[in-house]
């Protein structure tokens, strides 16, 4: 719904201020389709099955494979350069993301084979996203970019919902009130911060500094929810934070 929510924004914004945005080459049509159905719609529902099989914990680590295969698919596509430092920092980024999530504590992991390779294969949509966003920018801005991938593929989880559910979901003021808020803060903003930041880095680079997400989440949970960080989450912490100041050299 998020994504469905901050597509209509993003039409009516730039329907307001910047129609020409909303232009594509329709030869690029097909494209953007891929797009959406593999970066968009199937992301979302496999991650959604991987926790559900895999648990959070599991699914979660898995995920921020993503940024291996980035460096590897941005190797091939865009010829961009690997070298020791960027696989240290996958290294780290990996473990941190590890230790941050908790997967250390066997009680949060369910280990089988389906939700683990739903939780890899998350790992690669997310990675393809980020590459499909790579590619596009060569030619069209950030907001034309994100209104047809997003646009794509909410339109086809769109036909994954049930009408109760979707009556269900805006049924009250204040479910429709946090499904706005999700959709314009985390969806439109964040997607738009980093689409805008991987103009200017490689996309080995920006996966990496992506991995930042899980360690302001656990930032965020101890400053307003109050939840108390273990040691070996904080060490996670530091190593992402020390793979990201790592990787800044590599720009």
């Amino acid at each position: 719904f998020r994504a469905g929510l901050s597509f209509l924004i993003m039409l009516v914004v730039l329907g307001l201020g910047r129609r020409g945005w909303l232009r594509i080459d329709w030869r690029d049509l097909p494209f953007f389709a891929l797009f959406g159905l593999v970066g968009v719609a199937i992301f979302y529902i496999i991650y959604a099955y991987a926790i559900n099989l895999a648990g959070m914990a599991v699914a979660a680590v898995l995920l921020y494979t993503a940024p291996a295969w980035v460096v590897v698919l941005s190797w091939r596509l865009f010829a961009e350069r690997v070298d020791g430092r960027k696989i240290v920092a996958l290294l780290l980024t990996l473990t941190g993301c590890f230790l941050i999530v908790g997967a250390y504590d066997l009680a949060h992991v369910r280990l089988n084979l389906a939700g683990i390779v739903l939780s890899l294969a998350s790992g690669l949509t997310y990675g393809l996203y980020i590459i499909f966003n790579k590619y596009a920018l060569r030619k069209y801005s950030p907001w034309t970019v994100l209104v047809y991938a997003i646009g794509i593929g909410s339109v086809l989880l769109l036909f994954t919902q049930s009408p109760a559910t979707l009556v269900s979901a805006l049924s009250s003021p204040a479910q429709i009130g946090w499904l706005l808020a999700m959709a314009i803060v985390p969806t439109l903003g964040g997607n738009l911060l980093f689409v805008s930041g991987l103009r200017h880095l490689p996309a080995g680079v920006a996966s990496i500094v992506a991995t930042l997400e899980p360690v302001m989440a656990a930032l965020l949970a101890f400053l307003v929810l109050g939840e108390r960080l273990q040691p070996p989450q904080l060490l996670g912490g530091a190593m992402v934070i020390g793979a990201v100041l790592l990787i800044y050299r590599l720009r």
